[in-house]
């Protein structure tokens, strides 16, 4: 198969297991939840799968986005980098067992909390197994098997929900469905990662130091991202009632299950962009363009659609209880839209070998992000986390766009970009007048309004669409004919 249309492939395929994912698997999860734990149980949940992403942060060392790149360079001994890596990153987990009781002894929390911390503390380990694995999928353009992968364990997690809320088998129930989805995850991920690499677990201690000096930063990047993602959480468990956690927590879960989409691409784009960065100038600005494109028109009806349909978004998640989770979810859908940009120029400084610098901005995000929370959560609760969440995601493009241009010499084009905000001003203006209709109906006026519009200005050429989709040759194609099929 084509380069181009394999990455095509991919997109589709993923973008259609995660939309779904995300529609029908985690929005149900949420409406399960809420109903059957309220705003307080809600609240408790959201507080420990914080802690969750605390301790994958620990763990991370940076070794999952430094993984997929160097087995993507030429040259790159796979078995040597995948066996010690995996190995590492094992190690580093199981540092996890003796962090979790030290939380727990510091904080006081009710008891099913703290019990819930040390389920999160197991979870992490295979968590982290399978974000590593993930670099060989990435590698060999198959992040659909990982989609897959994912899908069937959010599949089996919501059936263990339902069958949990039916028997009523309490708060601890619920909660361990994330431990065992995780390592239903991690198991199927190796086996299938098996078919593109073969390693076993090697302690070449040597390699581990050079690694990690390379990889650091990035897990430092990983721990300060934790700093203005979720410590939000952990305050507001802290400074506020679970409530109000559950409150904030039920518009930020709708956001954050809208967050693989730049994560997706970055991960299918990165190898192509680590490839031709320091090779093939033309190249690498071209790809890195055109994944600006996409970026833009993906975000444009993302947020669009979810402000003018928050009322309605929230009470289909999760009822009538936590309608004061509007406002919330309007300000956090409009940091998304910056996000999709951090995520954009943060993988352009990971494949520039600009890591440090990265990590240096994040570190006084952080702490502006830190402080603004300890501010405005006594005054204002989730409506200041949720204020700072906005406030930080802008700052980090602002920042991380200055290190592109000033450290790779890069600016992204903004050429047919102005298209595509015309067909979003259109869309904006018939979710303006179809408010009064059902969520349904606006929801697909809106979307074909935006299509429509996108049509008609052609702010996609057909020879762009035509150079992703376009059909194999008879022969196989060379690798520089692939990337030719990329970018025309």
């Amino acid at each position: 198969m084509p380069l181009a249309r394999k990455i095509a492939y991919n997109v589709v395929l993923s973008s259609f297991l995660k939309v779904f994912s995300t529609v029908a698997l985690s929005l149900l999860s949420i409406r399960l939840m809420t109903g059957y734990l309220g705003q307080e149980g809600f609240g408790k949940y959201a507080t420990i799968l914080a802690f969750f992403a605390f301790f994958t942060a620990i763990a991370d060392l940076g070794l999952g986005s430094m993984t997929a790149r160097e087995i993507s360079r030429e040259g790159a001994d796979e078995s040597k980098i995948l066996g010690n890596v995996i190995a590492l990153r094992l190690f580093s987990s199981l540092g996890l067992l003796v962090i979790a009781p030290l939380i727990i002894l510091l904080f006081d929390y009710s008891k099913d909390i703290e019990v819930g911390i040390l389920i999160a503390g197991l979870a992490t380990m295979f968590s982290t197994l399978s974000f590593v694995l993930n670099g060989i999928f990435q590698k060999n353009l198959a992040m659909d098997k990982v989609a897959m992968v994912e899908f069937l364990g959010k599949l089996l997690q919501v059936g263990l929900i339902i069958l949990a809320v039916y028997r009523d088998w309490g708060f601890l129930a619920i909660t361990s469905t994330l431990l065992v989805s995780l390592s239903f995850n991690a198991s199927v991920a190796y086996l299938l990662s098996r078919r593109y690499a073969t390693f076993r677990l090697q302690f070449d201690f040597s390699f581990w130091k050079a690694f990690l000096r390379t990889s650091f930063p990035m897990g430092v990047t990983a721990m300060i991202t934790f700093a203005y993602f979720k410590m939000d959480t952990i305050l507001l468990s802290l400074l506020q009632s679970s409530a109000h956690v559950g409150i904030y927590n039920v518009a930020y879960k709708i956001m954050e299950n809208l967050i693989f989409f730049p994560a997706m691409l970055s991960g299918l784009i990165l190898p192509l962009l680590s490839r031709f960065i320091f090779t093939n100038r033309m190249r690498f600005e071209e790809i890195a363009d055109k994944t600006f494109k996409v970026f833009i028109l993906i975000i444009v009806p993302i947020v669009l659609g979810t402000w003018f349909l928050a009322p309605d978004i929230i009470a289909i998640v999760s009822g009538g209880e936590f309608q004061e989770s509007v406002p919330v979810l309007r300000i956090l859908i409009v940091g998304l839209g910056f996000i999709f940009f951090g995520s954009y120029f943060n993988m352009l400084l990971i494949v520039g070998n600009a890591q440090k610098k990265l990590m240096q901005t994040l570190v006084v995000v952080a702490v502006l992000n830190i402080s603004l929370n300890l501010f405005l959560i006594p005054r204002y609760s989730y409506m200041g986390s949720a204020v700072t969440a906005l406030f930080t995601e802008a700052l980090v493009v602002f920042l991380t766009s200055i290190l592109v241009y000033r450290i790779i010499r890069y600016r992204p084009s903004f050429d047919g970009t102005g298209r595509i905000f015309l067909s979003g001003g259109a869309m904006a203006t018939a979710l303006f007048f179809l408010e009064p209709y059902s969520f349904f109906v606006t929801g697909f006026l809106g979307i074909t309004t935006y299509g429509l519009m996108l049509w008609l200005t052609r702010a996609v050429s057909p020879d762009e669409i035509a150079s992703i989709f376009q059909k194999g040759e008879k022969r196989p194609l060379s690798t520089a004919e692939q990337i030719e099929t990329l970018v025309p």
